[in-house]
């Protein structure tokens, strides 16, 4: 039965990083993987972190099962994180996930019970593992258009009229914050906007936030998300703290459910927990228990926001420092959006051999599509991507 199967094209991150380790040149830059690095290029294990798991080791009396939804004081705190006040507790439904992508994964399966033939329409460009989710299970995907690569940013008109064709039963995917792979993130006014052309559609909005606390900050990050959730009936959010807490490999992911009333809430939520029972049963804990203890402790939570705005606030000296490079030797603004926008990526708009040049010629690497992780960069790296990418031709 085996040999019945059919090659599967290899992820293009994944491949990055095995072409990355097999090179052998000591001066390689890795600008594709999309972690945090510090100016050592290391992605540490936050200092909260640290202690949380210490306490966690020296009070846990065991490790028996959680609820299939996960454990409700994580699904609580990550509720206060990511909605605030947005929506009454009892509308919402919650289950933890395996890292973010668990949570888009659960997400698109909701919406395909309750809906088949549901449309979902998809910024143009996304997260590539968006469109593959949706392909996998079988969902219609529309893309909209998102990204204007002449102005460097949102375009909002195109993006609006192409929302504008979506309907009841269908569902509009955003990106919370921080957008992957561009950048280029809504504006408070583009968020009321948005919301308002949802609400004429009827259309179920799916946001998916993954870098909370690494564009403007904490607060600032989810506000066009709680806007939109304090205005429409319903929505699904998957957030993940991989990037905001350092947690990358203990994959730790929240889905939830914002419903028009308590019926409903209970019936998705049935829903849910079914999903999780079907798909792996149990979710994980120990990353769960982790952001559970941060966000509980009044100290915990300072200490990590504290190193939560350090790491933002390098990310944008990152940018800037990229940006004046640029501009001091093109003798041209041409790459002025990097310093604007927002999060760890932006799209350099490199062709393929382009990148493949920057790749072979000088050892930087990067997805072939150019979206670059400013968090690999250092100071003492950026003259030689600078150099890199005007040799490229860009």
């Amino acid at each position: 039965m085996l040999s019945r199967l059919s090659p599967q094209v290899p992820d293009k991150i994944i491949a990055l990083m095995q072409a990355y380790a097999a090179d052998p040149r000591g001066d390689k830059i890795d600008l594709g993987v999309g972690v945090y690095r510090n100016a050592d290029g290391h992605t540490p294990v936050m200092a909260a972190v640290k202690t949380a798991e210490h306490r966690i080791w020296q009070d846990q009396t065991t490790k028996t099962y959680t609820g299939l939804e996960g454990d409700r004081a994580f699904l609580d705190a990550m509720a206060g994180l990511v909605l605030g006040q947005a929506a009454r507790d009892d509308r919402r439904a919650a289950i933890a996930t395996p890292g973010g992508t668990g949570a888009v994964r659960m997400a698109l399966d909701l919406v395909r019970l309750a809906n088949p033939a549901a449309q979902v329409f998809v910024p143009d460009p996304s997260w590539p593992n968006h469109a593959a989710i949706i392909g996998f299970l079988g969902l219609a995907r529309v893309d909209y258009r998102y990204y204007d690569t002449v102005a460097r940013g949102v375009d909002v008109a195109g993006m609006l009229a192409d929302l504008g064709r979506a309907g009841p039963g269908d569902v509009v995917l955003l990106h919370g914050c921080c957008h992957n792979p561009t950048g280029a993130d809504l504006t408070p006014a583009d968020w009321a906007e948005v919301t308002a052309v949802i609400a004429k559609t009827g259309a179920l909005p799916m946001i998916d936030i993954a870098y909370q606390g690494l564009g403007q900050g904490v607060e600032a990050d989810a506000a066009g998300l709680r806007g939109l959730v304090e205005t429409l009936p319903e929505a699904l959010i998957a957030a993940s703290c991989s990037k905001n807490f350092g947690l990358y490999r203990e994959r730790v992911g929240v889905l939830m459910a914002v419903t028009p009333d308590a019926a409903t809430r209970d019936v998705t939520q049935g829903n849910l927990s079914n999903l999780n029972r079907q798909t792996y049963a149990f979710p994980p804990d120990h990353g769960a228990r982790v952001v559970t203890q941060i966000l509980a402790d009044p100290d915990l939570r300072a200490a990590w926001q504290d190193e939560l705005d350090g790491m933002r606030q390098r990310v944008q000296a990152l940018r800037a420092g990229l940006a004046d490079t640029l501009r001091s030797r093109s003798g041209s603004d041409r790459f002025a959006h990097i310093a604007a926008q927002q999060g760890m990526f932006s799209l350099l708009g490199a062709s393929p051999a382009q990148v493949e040049q920057m790749r072979a010629e000088h050892g930087v690497y990067m997805i072939g599509d150019s979206r670059i992780n400013l968090a690999g960069l250092s100071e003492g790296n950026i003259p030689r991507v600078a150099e890199a990418i005007l040799a490229a031709g860009l």
